[in-house]
């Protein structure tokens, strides 16, 4: 009996781990991949501003008129951009929680993009991700 009892109370610390250490690693490592595609996605809409920007040589209304299909993804769910007047890009995946600032800095006639992102635990360096 007592035997019994260990092997069950075993098995439960053993369930107890799987649930607590491996499952919130696997969604941290698909909140990560959605955090990529999510930068990814914006990539077009930053080379439009940027040659927008640097023809005008300022950033006024360099995004206007700039449009993002938002993608469904099988993994990730749906992805979602929007670009503002000034050019700044936002994006967002509800299903992971996700959202991205890419904002436009033009300096000495070039563009370049400063990410941030939310939650930090998941985004890369690049987009203000923790190393």
């Amino acid at each position: 009996m007592r035997i019994a009892l260990l092997v069950v109370a075993g098995l439960a610390l053993i369930g107890f781990l799987a649930v607590a250490v491996v499952l919130p690693q696997k969604a941290g490592a698909d909140a990560k991949d959605a955090a990529q595609a999510l930068i990814a996605g914006a990539e077009l809409a930053k080379q439009q501003v940027a040659t927008s920007a640097e023809k005008a040589g300022n950033l006024s209304g360099v995004g206007k008129g700039i449009k993002v299909a938002a993608k469904s993804d099988p993994r990730h769910g749906e992805l979602k951009w929007i670009v503002s007047e000034n050019g700044d890009i936002r994006g967002w995946n509800e299903k992971n929680a996700l959202e991205v600032t890419i904002t436009p800095l033009l300096q000495s006639g070039k563009a370049s993009w400063n990410c941030r992102g939310y939650p930090v635990t998941v985004m890369p360096v690049s987009c203000g991700g923790r190393p």
